[in-house]
């Protein structure tokens, strides 16, 4: 048995696969998040392993024969936080997440200074990405940052308090812009830029290879026998391992908490002034690039929160107002910047909002109108990674988000990007950090990374995307002037 445990934003799930890669169980438990500030988000790692103890428990509870025999763990989690550790291996602080943009003014300042972090790190320095979270940390918190010993992101502390080692994986290792990423080793000038050294990073290592065991004490709480392999890589390689994503030129779309417009490349191809993140991929020698977006269903969930109805009441509204049927006659728009933007922006101070809303308005079009804007900033996405030589014609969907064919047509339809929908099954993180683990054990080969079978498809229509092409200009413009204004 294989088991892949995803440290989400949201919750912590784990997925046990057979040893014919069938599902046999999946369990999961939610997370909170910690909002003390505008712009700030944060999570207490200890939480991470209370709700993998949760996990386990129920995992056990559905199959405790299965959970006995696991013979390797793998790990996918959320990209870029920081978990800043002092010489007793001890949590100095609330770990600051990816979606924290509290650093805006020392990304900004970073990113005009070095041009070395576009050059090596082969991104544009964003609030998201660590290494300006520590630069903040120096400068807002001068006496917890000289006491860090050690610097881990979210699925590598879990995999420390798992096994008492310190490795992190190229692929995550790329969000925080202290990698070479085209080398796929630790850049020294990058560490020195933000007053740190090679010595409180972990060791690095492919997302297919063993980085430690689990302790004798976790194996006997939890039943299982022997010691099983911990492996793993960040959520969004891990997400392409579980749907088959690995030879260039395949591509997905996760539609999450965040949306993603993911791509495999062959080489290192860097594209800092679109926005394009390029990382190192999860397995060696292959690379990715990726438009990310900071809220996509977080953007209807925002929505759910503040009119008090739930998600899927939200969805049906939007499906049956007026603008669902006639694209042209819709004149709301919605700016999906609630936390800010990446790609293509790098605008930490972008905020969300509707445009041209009247009385007339119900949340039926307010449902559309962020369903469509979401839709938006993902094409946007998809043109800089066109710009940037990865030109996608399909992308497979993934994520809470394809629950809702009407939008999945809508991203389609946007987008003039063909949209598949895997086969019901759980293609997430979770999926691929087993995947990878059963690899890192040496039980399976990389033939164990095969796509899904495709369950629909939603071609792009012409008419459609015309209409949308107009309305997305209007809303193109809209941030423009809004940022002269600002």
């Amino acid at each position: 048995m294989y088991l892949g445990l995803d440290i989400g934003t949201s919750a912590i799930k784990g997925l046990l696969l057979d040893e014919t890669m069938g599902f046999v169980a999946t369990s999961a438990s939610s997370l909170e998040v910690l909002r003390r500030h505008e712009g700030w988000s944060e999570q207490e790692p200890a939480s991470w392993l209370a709700a993998i103890d949760d996990v386990m428990a129920e995992l056990a509870k559905k199959a405790p024969e299965a959970v006995s025999q696991i013979v390797s763990i793998g790990l996918s989690g959320q990209m870029h936080g920081l978990v800043a550790l002092d010489k007793n291996d001890d949590v100095l602080r609330s770990a600051i997440l990816w979606n924290d943009v509290r650093n805006g003014a020392e990304a900004e300042e970073m990113d005009k200074q070095n041009p070395d972090f576009r050059v090596i790190g082969g991104n544009a320095v964003m609030p998201g990405f660590t290494a300006p979270k520590a630069v903040w940390m120096a400068r807002h918190e001068p006496e917890l940052f000289a006491q860090i010993s050690t610097i881990l992101l979210p699925k590598d502390y879990v995999r420390f308090c798992l096994s008492g080692e310190k490795f992190t994986d190229m692929a995550d290792c790329s969000g925080t812009l202290w990698l070479n990423v085209g080398t796929r080793d630790y850049s020294e000038a990058l560490l020195s830029a933000c007053g740190l050294s090679r010595s409180k990073m972990p060791k690095l290592t492919e997302g297919t290879q063993e980085a430690g065991r689990l302790t004798a004490d976790l194996a006997q709480k939890w039943g299982i026998k022997g010691a099983p392999v911990i492996a793993g890589t960040g959520d969004n390689a891990a997400a392409a391992c579980g749907l088959g994503m690995v030879s260039p030129g395949d591509g997905f779309l996760s539609l999450g908490t965040s949306g993603v417009v993911f791509v495999v490349t062959e080489k290192f191809t860097p594209s800092a002034q679109n926005g394009v993140h390029a990382f190192c991929h999860a397995l060696p020698d292959t690379w990715h690039q990726m438009g990310v977006i900071l809220s996509a269903t977080d953007s209807l969930n925002w929505l759910s929160e503040v009119t008090g109805k739930d998600v899927g009441t939200l969805a049906q509204e939007a499906a049956g107002c007026p603008q669902a049927s006639d694209v042209s006659s819709a004149q709301l728009l919605f700016h999906p910047y609630l936390s800010g933007e990446r790609t293509p922006h790098n605008d930490a101070n972008a905020r969300g909002g509707f445009f041209n809303l009247s009385r007339s308005h119900d949340t039926g079009d307010m449902a559309f109108a962020v369903l469509e804007g979401v839709g938006f900033a993902l094409a946007d996405c998809v043109d800089v990674l066109s710009q940037s030589g990865s030109k996608l014609s399909s992308l497979m969907a993934t994520g809470g988000g394809v629950k809702n064919n009407q939008w999945l047509q809508m991203i389609a339809d946007i987008t003039n990007c063909e949209i598949t929908l895997p086969v019901d099954g759980d293609f997430g993180a979770a999926l691929g950090a087993a995947r990878l683990g059963a690899i890192a054990s040496r039980h399976k080969g990389l033939e164990t990374l095969t796509k899904p079978d495709i369950a629909a498809r939603f071609a792009p229509n012409a008419s459609r995307h015309g209409h949308y092409q107009q309305r997305r200009a209007r809303w193109q413009r809209i941030y423009e002037l809004i940022k002269e204004a600002r």
